[in-house]
């Protein structure tokens, strides 16, 4: 029970009705919410005459028809084709050669980088190449993200080569010939096309039921500890390439630890040549990145290590026939043009559609917030509901033509970003890169790079790989492309640098991280995926668990209530207990709130382990103000907690009174019968009226006295 602390002599009735004048009673009467909604509610929109004739729903569509005029359709056609708002304002002059450049070197690592994540894939590597120009060309029709470069990515094709080696698993046999290794192959360009046809069509259906909000339920530790155990797992697939090691590839649970094992046990059986072209790789590639971020602000374009490692790797394999002197895997001859469009086949649907839901969020929920990221600093907004329907049809046309999965991708964005987010421009004679602004219509629309442009320049430099350059990677050694794909992975190993900064943040944050990147390393990425949500939404939930009901004082010479406490002298009247409840109160926390109330009104003998201590020789409550505003939503179960509480307080002679209701709340208690147990007058729109109103009731009581605390 909530009580004074310090007791004091009783003034008289009349300086007792001064001290209640910060609180209003001089300046205007106590407002209740019914008097609240008289004076200020505004009035109600007229109502439109029924047509009773008609049925709901031919009314519904004379109510959209009437709706559609042609600004209309212009604006959903500008909402669904984001360039026909931006392209307009392009300044060509100005920003056409910075996004070429931007294009062109993204592009150029596109295409080393396709076909080694076509490799994690577990499908040949020119179906990284159709995977890094049909999304990107897709993408730059309808996405909102324009600094976003989308493409393979190493998380979706570790993802998507698990569900392609369990569906079209190697047979044990091994020495397959020509024809059966083709057989197997396309079976496997199949399975995984119908993977990407799967997570189109999941995130179409989600686009149609506008549940982009859903990106808010993977939160950014869940996110970051996600992408640094793929990267564990990227590494450790790797390592039989790396040492030129032919062992089949481990899925399911458990599966790091099993290819660890594996490569111990075969590793007398490695190649050096094959070990000696992936330490040299690693030798030129990882400085050569450290480079590329220490010196980005100098540099007028990153260095395209990528491409310089597979120059020369192709020159010396060529140069020594180190396929058939040494036997070093290469890639081989990339086929010409593009493949004939496929339908995935229908029997394979329904045994996709598990998998395909993970590899659809993780799109979704990657592309999402690395688009917000960029969007947030250049002072742009994305629409996540479009980004679902960009990838959603980029995923599930670009399967017609036997790619992969795709995403936006950590290491192209920040490269486009670097590459060609500044143009150049004459500072004293000096030709330097400076960011590019502008204002257009009001909007505000800060002129950054468009990465819907710049990935055009990237589909040509990929185009013409395809069409011409392709026999120039037919000696290019496969443990090149698994140095890229290591190399790549190295933001997403420099995020453990973020723990202790997140450690100081929230512990609670730093523990979903932990416990989502061991289940990713332990288990598999789509089950840690699943245990780091559920255990980011339990944190949610325990945290509404633990919150503490304040007892609220007034602060001398104001109007402001504040807990108890705070080290301020605050004035407290004895029979008046003011309660704030900073939680929704809903079926989890409806017992919280029972044993919170009971203790500080006296109600029962139980007391909770949070909160202030009340002082067991006050008087007891005569009226309580239970201030609202903290509770965003009750549910049914915590209606009738509130109800049930109301007439408990009847029954013991206490008045209550409820302050800052809002609107979805007071609705909810009134249809569970709160109206039947209290009056309209209980319902204030302020604590200040309430508690107003409660020292209304209580001056007529000569044993009140007032308390410093």
């Amino acid at each position: 029970m909530s009580g004074p602390l310090v007791s004091e002599t009783c003034p008289d009735p009349e300086e007792v009705s001064d001290l209640k004048s910060p609180l209003s009673s001089r300046f205007r009467e106590p407002l209740t919410h019914a008097r609240f909604q008289e004076l200020f509610g505004g009035e109600k929109e007229p109502e439109l005459p029924a047509e009773p004739c008609s049925p709901w729903l031919c009314r519904l569509w004379r109510r959209r028809a009437c709706s559609c005029s042609g600004p209309g359709a212009w604006r959903v056609l500008q909402a669904r084709l984001p360039p026909l708002r931006w392209l307009p304002h392009y300044r060509w002059r100005a920003w056409l050669l910075g996004d070429a450049v931007a294009g062109v070197t993204v592009g150029i690592v596109h295409v080393p980088q396709g076909m080694a994540f076509a490799l994690l894939t577990s499908v040949p590597p020119v179906f990284g190449l159709y995977t890094s120009f049909f999304p990107v060309l897709i993408y730059s029709l309808l996405g909102t993200g324009r600094h976003l470069s989308t493409g393979t990515f190493a998380v979706l094709s570790l993802m998507t080569g698990s569900v392609v080696e369990r569906l079209v698993p190697e047979p044990l046999a091994g020495n397959l010939s020509g024809i059966e290794k083709e057989q197997l192959e396309a079976r496997r360009v199949g399975a995984a096309a119908a993977v990407a046809f799967g997570s189109g069509a999941l995130m179409l259906a989600m686009f149609a039921l506008q549940l982009g909000v859903l990106s808010t339920f993977l939160s950014e530790p869940v996110v970051k500890a996600l992408t640094s155990g793929a990267a564990v797992h990227v590494l450790v697939s790797q390592l039989p390439s790396l040492l030129g090691l032919s062992l089949p590839r481990q899925i399911g649970c458990f599966s790091l630890f099993k290819t660890l094992a594996a490569v111990l046990m075969a590793l007398a059986g490695s190649s050096p040549a094959e070990l000696a072209i992936s330490a040299l790789s690693l030798a030129l590639l990882v400085p050569v990145k450290e480079l590329n971020v220490r010196f980005r602000d100098r540099l007028p374009t990153p260095i395209p290590g990528e491409v310089v490692m597979v120059f020369l790797a192709s020159v010396l394999c060529f140069a020594s026939s180190l396929n058939t002197r040494y036997n070093v895997q290469v890639v081989g001859l990339l086929p010409g043009g593009f493949p004939q469009p496929l339908f995935p086949r229908l029997d394979e649907l329904p045994r996709i559609l598990a998998d395909s839901l993970p590899i659809a969020l993780v799109t979704f929920a990657v592309s999402a917030s690395l688009a917000s990221i960029y969007a947030d600093k250049h002072s742009y907004t994305i629409d996540p509901n479009q980004e679902l329907l960009a990838h959603g049809v980029s995923n599930l046309v670009s399967s017609l033509f036997s790619c992969f999965p795709n995403s936006a991708t950590l290491a192209t964005t920040s490269l486009l970003v670097d590459a060609g987010g500044n143009t150049q421009k004459t500072d004293g004679g000096r030709r330097t890169w400076g960011s590019r602004l502008s204002g257009v219509q009001g909007d505000c629309f800060k002129a950054t790079l468009a990465a819907q442009l710049a990935g055009l320049f990237s589909c040509i430099v990929v185009l013409s790989v395809l069409l011409w350059l392709g026999p120039f990677f037919y000696y290019l050694p496969k443990a090149v492309l698994a140095c890229i794909n290591i190399s790549s992975m190295r933001q997403m190993f420099f995020q453990m640098q973020e723990l202790p900064q997140l450690w100081h943040i929230s512990r609670v944050d730093f523990a979903v991280w932990m416990v989502t990147w061991v289940a990713v390393v332990t288990l598999s990425v789509d089950l840690g995926l699943a245990v780091g949500v559920v255990v980011s939404m339990m944190t949610v939930v325990c945290r509404t668990q633990r919150v503490q009901c304040l007892a609220l004082g007034l602060a001398e010479g104001t109007e402001l209530y504040r807990p108890l406490r705070e080290s301020c002298k605050l004035l407290q009247v004895p029979g008046l207990c003011i309660l704030s409840y900073p939680s929704p109160l809903y079926f989890a926390t409806r017992g919280q709130f029972r044993h919170i109330l009971e203790w500080h009104l006296g109600l029962g003998c139980r007391s909770p382990k949070l909160g202030s201590l009340p002082d067991k020789g006050a008087g007891p409550i005569r009226v309580v103000v239970l201030d609202f505003s903290g509770i965003t939503f009750v549910d049914a179960a915590g209606a009738r907690e509130v109800v049930q509480l109301t007439g408990r307080c009847q029954d013991a002679g206490i008045c209550l009174l409820l302050a800052q209701c809002n609107a979805l709340v007071l609705e909810t208690l009134t249809r569970a019968g709160l109206l039947d147990r209290m009056t309209p007058e209980q319902l204030f729109v302020s604590v200040q009226d309430a508690a107003a109103h409660a020292l209304e009731r209580l001056t007529t009581d000569p044993k009140i006295c007032t308390v410093w605390v």
